[in-house]
């Protein structure tokens, strides 16, 4: 059975990114500091992944995309005085430990989507979900991403409280190979499209002890305090599962792109917040609404969907302004264009 949602508390405002098409050649050693990277747009600097809620980061983090025929390619920089790692093996809990992550929807359905972590000792975990983790998703702990390069450049010295540390980047290559399985008509992007994507951040609050890093223990619980997420795209809750706040990265071709949100994606946020009002409604009434008027409250929405209800299903629609297409979302949060 599904259960309640915690709602958002963001304006729909995701940012957006430009990733540029390279055919300079990738010399992997995760130093972003050489001419590969220098087409490419930094991003924004991350932020609390509550937004606003939240101070911004002590520490600067911002990354670089570009793309060719055979991969995605990823680069971050992360200011860091402390710099450390201790998770050796693949597909380990890799969030335990400082860390970099990648979260890819390619067509921005919310299900479907790649999660991939890595920390300073070039360790990763790459994983599947079929759907967020609300919605009763199991993660695919075996997926690989088959063919993924990556690496890490250390600004300072590993595991070393007594060294000159400025921080450590990362690169990383994903062969499309993989990440068109969950792709739009099961093909990399042209020139135009885009894909959902956020990056997040994890950093605990450590101390030195014996010339070690060790994780402030809080002293009512004896265990660490609640690590910092920051990242590119805020979702207003601590959960980074919230595939419809990601960032717009837009594939270009040229360097003469202007991208506007396409207002499909506008509608879509319109029925989301809905979506998650059904299913507060059901935890609390152990019904679904078909009042729209009951579900929006005293907000103001700019749509006004048709609302279908079972017992224990729900779908709600919005009949887009061509007469020939509907947006339609349901219970588990899934989210489709349909021609009617």
């Amino acid at each position: 059975m599904l259960s309640g949602v915690k709602e958002p508390n963001i304006v729909f405002s995701p940012p957006q990114y430009i990733c540029k098409k390279t055919n300079k050649e990738f010399n992997l050693d995760g130093n972003i500091n050489k001419p590969f990277w220098e087409d490419a747009p930094w991003s924004s600097d991350f932020v609390d992944i509550e937004g606003d809620l939240k101070p911004k980061p002590s520490k600067k983090t911002r990354f670089k995309m570009l793309w060719d025929e055979d991969y995605l390619y990823f680069g971050a920089y992360m200011e860091e005085d402390s710099i450390w790692a201790t998770l050796t093996e693949r597909d380990s809990v890799i969030f335990h430990d400082n860390d970099f992550e990648i979260f890819i929807d390619p067509d921005g359905d919310t299900h479907n989507y790649y999660e991939f972590e890595m920390n300073a000792l070039n360790t990763i975990w790459d994983l599947f979900l079929p759907k967020p983790y609300r919605d009763n998703g199991i993660p695919v702990n075996s997926f690989d991403i088959r063919g993924i390069k990556t690496a890490v450049y250390i600004d300072g010295e590993l595991n070393n409280p007594s060294a000159d540390n400025k921080g450590w980047s990362v690169e990383v290559a994903m062969p499309w190979t993989v990440l068109i399985e969950c792709a739009k008509e099961k093909r990399k992007p042209v020139h135009g499209e885009y894909w959902r994507i956020n990056f997040s951040r994890v950093e605990w609050k450590t101390k030195i002890e014996n010339n070690s890093y060790v994780k402030c223990l809080n002293i009512d619980t004896n265990k660490p305090y609640p690590e910092d997420n920051w990242v590119w795209a805020p979702t207003g809750v601590i959960n980074i599962h919230y595939p419809e706040l990601w960032g717009f990265v837009w594939f270009a071709e040229t360097d003469d792109t202007d991208f506007i949100i396409p207002e499909d994606e506008i509608i879509k946020w319109e029925l989301r917040k809905l979506y998650y009002r059904q299913r507060n409604y059901y935890e609390k009434n152990k019904k679904y609404s078909s009042d729209f008027n009951e579900l929006k409250g005293e907000d103001k929405f700019n749509i006004f969907p048709q609302i279908e209800i079972t017992s224990s299903l729900f779908q709600m629609s919005v009949k887009l302004k061509d007469g020939k297409h509907r947006i339609c979302i349901r219970e588990d949060g899934f989210v489709w264009k349909e021609l009617l």
